[in-house]
């Protein structure tokens, strides 16, 4: 689960926090989809977020599993350096990589892994329970030996939002991501995860508990590889989720 959620939500606040959550996904893509029965089902999210005087920097990892073991690893890393005094306006610069196995060959494949590098505006409402981001960042594809992919160059934009309600009972948040891809069909990729949260914090009795429960829906168009080895369809693939905030 790709996921600058949280990272979103503390890069706006110009509070000294640190953040790291725990997240497990249960994908029910391999049960709606017939050419996605090869999915993994479960995936793991580690998130951390650090601001400091600069700016802030923000990781994370997603961890996908087979029944007999790890199938997959992707990972995110960011850096933004402030460039106005309120902070509202940020560079920033981005690396994404990872790898993925074939679940009936056992084989396995390294993403084409990128670079990115551009501007960020950031944007919050006065109590904080609402926010929003825009990044715009040129991509750069590096060359992958692994199935001869060749370097390429590309442009990113990113929204990120996140808002609080209900008492701070819920939190409805999310990210949207289109890029250029000259590999596929319609020559742009769009993926989404919005997320919903229930923060079983701010019940009676529970404010030691930092656990939250919900779910997050993967939208996304010439994104998902299936079992015939297309990524030019569209899908929607919900997620049943636990998260765990450590203070």
């Amino acid at each position: 689960m790709k996921t600058n959620l949280l990272a979103a939500v503390l890069a706006l606040c110009t509070l000294p926090l640190t953040a790291q959550n725990v997240q497990l996904h249960y994908d029910l893509g391999h049960s709606l989809y017939k050419d996605l029965t090869t999915r993994p089902s479960v995936t793991t999210t580690v998130e951390m977020f650090k601001p400091d005087q600069w700016g802030s920097t923000y990781m994370f990892t997603d961890i996908d599993y087979q029944r007999d073991g790890v199938a997959g690893a992707y990972w995110e890393i960011s850096r933004e350096f402030n460039i106005t005094k309120n902070k509202q306006w940020a560079a920033h610069i981005e690396y994404n990589g990872g790898l993925s196995s074939n679940e009936k060959t056992w084989a396995a494949t390294r993403f084409q892994h990128a670079v990115l590098l551009g501007g960020a505006w950031n944007w919050h409402s006065k109590s904080y329970d609402k926010t929003f981001s825009i990044q715009t960042m040129y991509k750069y594809y590096f060359r992958d030996r692994h199935y001869e992919a060749h370097p390429f160059n590309s442009f990113q934009l990113t929204e990120v939002w996140s808002t609080t309600f209900a008492h701070k009972l819920c939190t409805f948040d999310g990210f949207c991501d289109t890029w250029y891809d000259p590999t596929v069909k319609g020559k742009w990729i769009i993926t989404s995860e919005p997320q919903i949260w229930f923060n079983l914090n701010t019940l009676k009795g529970w404010n030691k508990v930092n656990l939250s429960l919900g779910s997050e829906v993967e939208i996304s168009n010439d994104f998902v590889w299936n079992e015939n080895g297309e990524h030019d369809k569209f899908y929607a693939i919900p997620t049943v989720a636990a998260k765990w905030t450590f203070d």
